[in-house]
């Protein structure tokens, strides 16, 4: 199965439409009980996640009737849901509010992200920046872009290779486990910069479009990665888990690494975890 440019388009629209519908009314207009923990301090809903996955939810099913529709909040509410996923003729995750923590602080750096999954493939993948008002779009084996709601379209590119003492990186390690996480903290300034936006959406975008050499991520729920591994790769990049397996959105664990080419993934893997 195949997305066209305009199918992808279309669902640019839709993103949007949500978005300015859903999410930019609420931003730094929440009350209190609009905003609840789920897992942890970390994992946050708002009443706006869960009224633009209803909507997106209910789009979706209209428009792909014998597609599974998955959304963080479905599945945080229903786990069973990332078992149905793995067999799946297609699917789409849904994050509908990707730096929850920073929507819900007033911080403007969240995004919407939907990934098209077909037989445990990602096949299509949009970051939707609401502030910004533009659309990162990636189709395999068709490129990625950038694109306005004018329709401009700029192709994504990740930045050049560079030497790990050269690197800036986007490194998200609140979900390490502690041991690993004591291991990895010293060795961070072996590059040249870091940084950590809370925020795949933004993370993602800044790589695929040359801002940073490097993400990586322990916590592996598809709704953030899916759609970003396939955007990068479509942008010339290159990622793998911890242990060097390609990346899948039917895996939640074993920890994730994206950078330009696979010598810096080596380099990169080798400095941040070496034999933990």
């Amino acid at each position: 199965m195949r997305f066209s440019a305009s199918q992808a388009s279309e669902i640019a629209v839709l993103l949007r439409s949500v978005a300015q519908a859903e999410i930019l009314p609420r931003f730094r207009k929440l009350a209190s009980g609009d905003i609840r923990m789920k897992s942890s301090p970390l994992d946050l809903v708002t009443e706006a996640d869960e009224a633009a996955e209803r909507v997106l939810t209910a789009a979706l099913s209209a428009r792909f009737p014998h597609a599974m529709i998955m959304g963080e909040e479905a599945a945080a509410a229903d786990p069973a849901q990332l078992t149905r996923m793995l067999d799946a003729e297609l699917c789409f995750i849904i994050d509908p509010v990707d730096g929850t923590a920073n929507f819900a602080a007033g911080v403007p750096l969240f995004g919407v992200m939907l990934a098209a999954v077909h037989q445990g493939e990602t096949i299509a993948g949009w970051i939707h920046d609401p502030m910004g008002d533009d659309t990162v779009i990636g189709l395999r084996g068709e490129g990625a872009w950038i694109e306005t709601p004018a329709g401009a379209r700029h192709d994504c590119r990740v930045a050049p290779p560079a030497p790990l003492s050269e690197m800036v990186g986007a490194i998200s390690w609140s979900y390490l486990p502690a041991a690993q996480k004591a291991h990895l903290l010293p060795r961070l300034a072996q590059l040249a910069g870091t940084l950590n936006f809370r925020c795949a959406a933004h993370e993602y975008r800044l790589a695929v479009t040359g801002g940073l050499h490097a993400l990586f991520y322990n916590r592996l729920m598809p709704w953030d990665h899916a759609a970003g591994v396939l955007i990068h790769a479509e942008s010339g990049g290159y990622a793998a888990q911890f242990d060097g397996t390609a990346y899948s959105p039917r895996k939640h664990a074993g920890g994730l690494i994206c950078v330009p080419d696979a010598a810096g993934w080596q380099a990169l893997r080798e400095a941040l975890l070496g034999s933990a």
